[in-house]
């Protein structure tokens, strides 16, 4: 459900844009990557895998290549075919989507070996971001306020447990390499640490490769509330407002809108609105960053003016077109824009936030048995 303005047209770029682009991935957002690539006039290139021959987002694109079997490790997630679809078609650039390899500093790496541009930013980023540890305690360093904690890699679990005290209970174990929610552990008492932390150890030498944790302080009644921002090559930081995330299941998130009912509720005259803003550009800035990126903060519901960045996701967003209904600003269209060194001419006064915007996730569930996953097959979808 939404209410906004009419998408902002864009000038005409001052800087010759890419003749082809290719999508590294697959589904809704690599239609919504080709949908916008066409308003630029820039030819499309699909990849598919075996499973997705007859996707739509196949059919949608100017060219499309196979680049592997069903499997995503053999085919999605397989740089190598992925650069090799690039030379065969004589693409530029590559827009990574989201998930897949859109956060894989070496798949980075590698397009930039190649002399391809990755339409997103930079190893620096990727490599100080991608890290939870690293990247707390970098924007620390730049003034953003994080959550009071011990974030040091290499921490043994007698360590963590030394250090627990400082940091004072509740608190929450967290994977460094972790993300989305998945591996973190509430622990409301010191003598549940030690049988905590060993669990929480195996989950995330499972499911992230890297068992390296780290301990944080508890925000009871929190609200989840990221900043949408855009940077370019050339200095300019601006933020596109928030997007408020807070209505979640198992730390997975169910609706997103534009802009927060928290600080939308806040009589300060957009004071918090405007610092929570700054703090998610000087991020940004912090790390030289270029394109969009989302800076991610916990906010508790008992001190809705304190805010706290969580970690920074250096990628186009899954609920991004909320943040496009509200602003009319194409974030696709200035992520192609920006990675071919147009500067950016969209002013931080130029944004302004207007209706409201919702995004609800779908998700195959069992209501009856505590929502747990369901497969199945889908017998009818309408697209209104």
């Amino acid at each position: 459900m939404t209410t906004s303005s009419s998408t902002t047209p864009l000038p005409t770029p001052a800087t010759p844009l890419f003749g082809t682009v290719l999508v590294a991935n697959r589904g809704e957002i690599a239609c919504r990557v080709i949908r916008s690539l066409r308003s630029l006039g820039i030819r499309s290139v699909a990849v598919y895998s075996d499973a997705d021959a007859g996707a739509r987002h196949v059919r949608e694109a100017d060219v499309a290549v196979r680049i592997g079997p069903a499997a995503a490790t053999g085919s999605y997630l397989k740089i190598a075919a992925i650069i090799q679809a690039c030379r065969d078609t004589k693409a530029e650039a590559v827009h990574p989507g989201y998930g897949f390899l859109s956060e894989n500093v070496e798949f980075a790496r590698a397009l930039e070996q190649a002399g391809i541009t990755f339409i997103g930013p930079g190893v620096e980023s990727l490599n100080i971001m991608g890290d939870k540890i690293r990247s707390k305690n970098h924007v620390a360093g730049y003034g953003v306020p994080v959550v009071p904690g011990i974030a040091e890699p290499g921490m043994t679990d007698a360590e963590l447990m030394d250090a627990a005290a400082g940091v004072g209970f509740p608190l929450l174990i967290k994977p460094s390499a972790g993300g989305g929610g998945k591996g973190m552990h509430i622990v409301e008492r010191p003598e549940d640490l030690e049988a905590t932390l060993a669990t929480a150890r195996r989950v995330a030498a499972s499911a992230f490769g890297d068992d390296t944790l780290f301990l944080e302080r508890l925000v009871r009644t929190p609200r989840h509330i990221e900043v949408q921002v855009l940077a370019d090559n050339h200095g300019n930081v601006i933020h596109l407002g928030e997007r408020e995330c807070s209505l979640q299941r198992r730390h997975q998130k169910v609706i997103e809108e534009a802009p927060s009912p928290l600080l939308d509720s806040l009589n300060d005259g957009g004071a918090t609105r405007a610092r929570i803003g700054e703090a998610a550009c000087q991020a940004a800035r912090s790390v030289h960053y270029s394109g969009a990126g989302t800076v991610e903060f916990l906010v508790s519901d008992e001190a809705p003016d304190e805010f706290f960045f969580m970690e920074m996701n250096t990628r186009l967003q899954v609920e991004h077109p909320v943040t496009e209904m509200v602003t009319g600003v194409d974030l696709v269209q200035w992520q192609v824009r920006i990675a071919a060194g147009e500067v950016l001419t969209v002013a931080q006064s130029d944004v302004v936030l207007q209706g409201h915007a919702v995004e609800a996730r779908v998700y195959a569930e069992m209501p009856e048995r505590n929502f747990m996953p369901s497969t199945g097959m889908i017998l009818a979808l309408d697209e209104l």
